[in-house]
């Protein structure tokens, strides 16, 4: 039986740690993910399990260290956000270039500056290109369920890749939800044991780890990479329909709601698609054939499937909580669009719409706007201006 439980999304993101028992969590606090490793610290001087947790002096350190304990052939886990996540660029890339599992829950606020904590993704996002598998999270109850699932998609074989589960900061990391943890003997069973290959500590196989890599050598280890991060998408998936026969909760690249028949549709990440929900639902009511997408796994990216979801749509609204400061769109905006041209959906009139920066709240009636903006494209058939942003004030 599953327990049910009242908790923060960082509440709830320690105990799959406690559950997941990591040989090795390195971390350094930071606002808003600082709650991760303080409550997994409880649960390492309480003696319920038997990680080696090691307090640092930045998160520069927090990620060398992990490399070194996963390198070493040690099952490693993370948090961090931000500023945070920032500080550990240069290392982010070591770790997937050197094929590392290091499993980071990456609590998503703003890069200052200005100096601001609240959320929005340019934390994750600014990472988006560094080697690490994304996965995205809309509720407390999925950030539980992709960091039990993490571990068991970074580790395999055909992967071997770092992952981050991304949750929105104090809007999922603080606020307390109902939700259902997986007992504790069947979350172990279901993540498993971790048994690397190839570590640093195996003395029948002596090896180096991220050694200078000069022409011969580079291009081809980069090319691995691509390979593996393609790889990740069956993984993801197979791993997701296992989850779902444990616990009947259903996971996929990205979620569908009321697409069927829509001729308009809303594509946006984690928290937001709560709100746009609900607005999907208010106007359903009304007669009006609007969906929305919320992808979940952002890398590697479902393009082709992403691509065939809107292909019957009319007009969509990609929504970035991101903006890439490039005069052009945000990121998410970018990758979806490329995919459907590449696949050949030209048909479709799309939007991007920059939302939420530095916490902006977006409401019900921000949602409803855009679904009355992409009813005016539907009618007139133009898009006057692809780039626009959501709730600014004057």
């Amino acid at each position: 039986m599953s327990i049910r439980e009242r908790l923060s999304g960082n509440e709830a993101v320690a105990n799959a740690m406690r559950q997941i028992n990591p040989d090795v969590v390195a971390a350094f606090p930071i606002t808003p993910s600082t709650e991760v490793p303080q409550y997994f610290s409880t649960f390492v001087n309480d003696g319920k399990v038997d990680t080696e947790f090691i307090p640092v002096e930045s998160e520069h350190s927090a990620m060398s260290a992990c490399v070194g304990a996963s390198a070493a052939g040690g099952r490693v886990m993370t948090a961090t956000s931000a500023n945070g996540l920032s500080l550990m660029w240069e290392i982010l890339y070591i770790a997937s270039s050197s094929r590392l599992p290091i499993v980071m829950s990456c609590v998503n606020r703003t890069v200052s500056g200005p100096l601001n904590i609240h959320n929005d993704h340019t934390d994750s996002m600014g990472a988006r290109d560094a080697g690490w598998i994304q996965l995205y999270c809309e509720t407390n109850q999925e950030a539980y369920d992709n960091v039990l699932m993490a571990n068991r998609i970074a580790e395999h074989v055909d992967v071997h890749l770092p992952l981050m589960v991304c949750y929105d900061g104090f809007i999922t990391s603080h606020s307390i939800e109902n939700i259902e943890l997986l007992e504790d003997d069947k979350a172990k069973a279901f993540v498993g044991e971790y048994h690397p290959e190839h570590f640093l500590l195996n003395a029948k196989e002596p090896i180096a780890v991220g050694p200078l890599d000069v022409q011969p050598y580079h291009f081809e280890h980069k090319f691995q990479q691509a390979e593996a991060m393609r790889n990740a998408k069956k993984v993801i998936l197979e791993v997701s329909e296992e989850f779902e026969k444990l616990t009947g909760r259903k996971y996929g690249l990205f979620e569908e709601y009321k697409t069927e028949d829509a001729d308009r549709i809303i594509v946006v990440l984690n928290s937001t698609a709560g709100t746009a929900k609900y607005v999907v639902d208010e106007l359903r009511a009304k007669g009006e054939k609007v969906g929305l997408i919320k992808p979940r796994v952002f890398r590697p990216f479902p393009g082709e499937e992403l691509a065939k979801a809107l292909s019957k749509a009319k007009v969509v609204a990609i929504m970035d909580k991101a903006d890439s400061l490039n005069g052009a769109a945000g990121p998410l905006y970018t990758d979806t669009t490329c995919a459907m041209h590449s696949f050949g959906v030209t048909g479709v009139k799309t939007v991007n719409y920059i939302y939420g920066l530095g916490g902006r709240d977006v409401r019900a009636e921000d949602i409803e706007k855009v679904y009355s903006d992409l009813a005016e494209i539907e009618k007139t058939g133009k898009v006057e201006n692809p780039y626009r942003y959501l709730g600014l004030k004057g």
